[in-house]
């Protein structure tokens, strides 16, 4: 007898399976009531939705690209129904504990309750945004199987829809769409003719995956470091940047304070956007006869990217980084494939702000 073994695997979504997954909500069921704080400030229970005709519950997060692929699909929904007496509420059951930096590729932001509330502002969110990541327990009384997943309760709060919002995940390519569809006849008095479909996206981060994640930290201190010397000459053929990469480069020195406090951002931006179309170099302002010293300290923060130390003349490689830089350090840049800046700064850098201006330069849906 031959075993054939499938592995389905992903750079996007990764994650462990866990015995214990919960099943969805069969059809039919009623919703389990909940208690969870919102991003707005208040706390909801199913009673605060009594009055809506229908409930959308979408169970959906920050970081998953299939989750913001559909973050204006949701907010249209609202949009569009809400005249109909139709009521959404959006819940992420994700455990922040149980993500690891490198699922973070096509986000600036995790799932912990404070980053919610950025989302939620940044994106203008037109219904509530509840955090069930404390404990998962709500969600575990759903059951969604990935990020989004839809369920529609009718009037009696009894389930007549679970799944997928459309067949499309990237947005305008949807021919099917299911939720709309469960919508319009609901509203109708009809039956759903489709009222359970599967769904596709990020496994949900249950809090039995915080070891999963957790191991990371081991695979990461593993990673070798080095540092190679870059002569003059190499800078111009950097900043022209031929390759299909977005480049981010930080220029620092080990007695540069600054430069010290906000090294652990870059490491934490390497482990989340290496896999995409991106790289991350710094390079070392330290004298070259100091160099050992400079890799102590890269080898302790595992800073595992490409890094180099410059061995010319500093002010010559001043000029032929960004006339306009007036030398102090730290200083970094983000350069798009061809050589155009999308930005530059001289001191330290605002992680978010710079995270956010990645992943809308590379891209947050596949």
């Amino acid at each position: 007898m031959k075993l054939l073994l499938f592995l389905f695997a992903s750079t996007v979504c990764s994650g462990s399976f866990a015995m214990e997954d919960p099943a969805p909500l069969p059809i039919g069921a009623s919703a389990p009531d909940f208690s969870l704080p919102a991003t707005d400030g208040k706390t909801y229970s199913l009673n605060d939705f009594r009055s809506a005709k229908l409930l959308v519950i979408v169970f959906t997060c920050n970081h998953c690209p299939t989750a913001q692929a559909y973050e204006d699909r949701i907010k249209q929904l609202v949009v569009d129904y809400k005249p109909k007496g139709v009521a959404l509420v959006a819940i992420s059951p994700n455990d922040p504990l149980s993500v690891r930096l490198d699922e973070l590729g096509y986000t600036d932001l995790s799932d912990s309750f404070d980053e919610m509330k950025i989302r939620y502002k940044d994106k203008q969110y037109n219904f509530p945004y509840l955090y069930d990541g404390e404990t998962s327990a709500t969600s575990k009384l759903y059951g969604p199987q990935a990020t989004p997943h839809v369920f529609i309760f009718d009037g009696e709060r009894k389930l007549r829809y679970t799944g997928r919002i459309d067949d499309g995940e990237k947005p305008g390519s949807a021919k099917t769409h299911d939720t709309r569809n469960a919508l319009d006849e609901l509203l109708s008095n009809k039956p759903v003719s489709v009222d359970k479909t599967k769904t596709f996206g990020c496994s949900i981060k249950w809090p039995d995956k915080r070891a999963y994640a957790e191991s990371a930290a081991g695979e990461w201190a593993k990673e070798k470091v080095d540092l190679l010397p870059l002569a003059r000459e190499a800078v111009t053929d950097l900043l022209r940047n031929p390759t299909t990469d977005y480049l981010l480069i930080n220029i620092w020195a080990t007695w540069c304070g600054p430069c010290v406090v906000e090294f652990p951002h870059f490491v934490d931006m390497n482990r989340m956007y290496r896999n995409r179309d991106f790289e991350l170099i710094t390079i070392s302002m330290d004298e070259p006869d100091r160099k050992e010293a400079a890799l102590k300290f890269l080898t302790r923060k595992q800073a595992s990217m490409k890094n180099y130390i410059y061995t010319g003349d500093k002010y010559k490689f001043i000029e032929a980084i960004d006339k306009k830089w007036e030398g102090a350090l730290p200083y970094t840049l983000l350069i798009a494939p061809g050589g155009k800046v999308l930005y530059a700064r001289q001191g330290i850098i605002d992680p978010l702000a710079l995270k956010k201006l990645i992943a809308d330069s590379i891209g947050r849906v596949y």
